[in-house]
């Protein structure tokens, strides 16, 4: 279900785009100095902790109904020990009051990233305003989590769009248009 990959060989593939920086990120409790702006720093040496009851939240809230295929999470047991999720719950929907559990994870001693596929009952992406990353509980029952890194995935879009059409006009007029600069 969830395994180690970095998620930046993806977005260089071209086949998904992070889409993060698109969304308002909030948490339920941060120590400070060690919040969303640690989270979403791209710095693996950073990282956000919580400070509170469990469970420790983090909402990510689109302005329009956005495609996600993916959740990635770096987290570091070696580093972080007690603080490390263990098990994490995904949830989605269109505001705070309608959020829907589609995914549980179970980790452990985690040592880099983990990919979560975000997928519906029909192994599709899901379309949604807003995902709620819940950490359930940590190793060794620690109270307060760390987070290192969160990204976002959604699928590019394929271009419906064939140059190759292109090569067909037979006019003069129409041969002018046949090269995009």
């Amino acid at each position: 279900m969830a395994s180690e990959k970095d998620p930046l060989i993806s977005e260089r593939s071209g086949t998904v785009r992070e889409v993060g920086n698109h969304a308002i990120w909030s948490l339920s409790s941060c120590k400070p100095g060690f919040g969303i702006d640690q989270l979403r720093d791209d710095c693996m040496d950073t990282y956000w902790q919580s400070d509170g009851q469990l469970p420790h939240l983090v909402n990510i809230q689109f302005q329009r109904k956005t495609m996600v295929s993916h959740i990635y999470i770096y987290t570091d047991y070696k580093l972080d020990e007690s603080y490390t999720p263990s098990r994490i719950s995904i949830r989605a929907g269109t505001h705070f009051n309608d959020l829907q559990e589609i995914e549980v994870i179970e980790l452990i001693e985690p040592s880099g990233w983990e990919m979560i596929p975000i997928k519906d009952i029909h192994d599709r992406p899901i379309r949604t305003y807003m995902i709620q990353i819940a950490v359930l509980s940590n190793h060794q029952n620690g109270r307060d989590t760390h987070m290192r890194q969160i990204k976002i995935h959604s699928p590019c879009e394929p271009t419906s769009f064939d140059l190759n059409k292109l090569q067909n006009f037979s006019t003069v007029k129409f041969q002018q248009y046949a090269t995009i600069r």
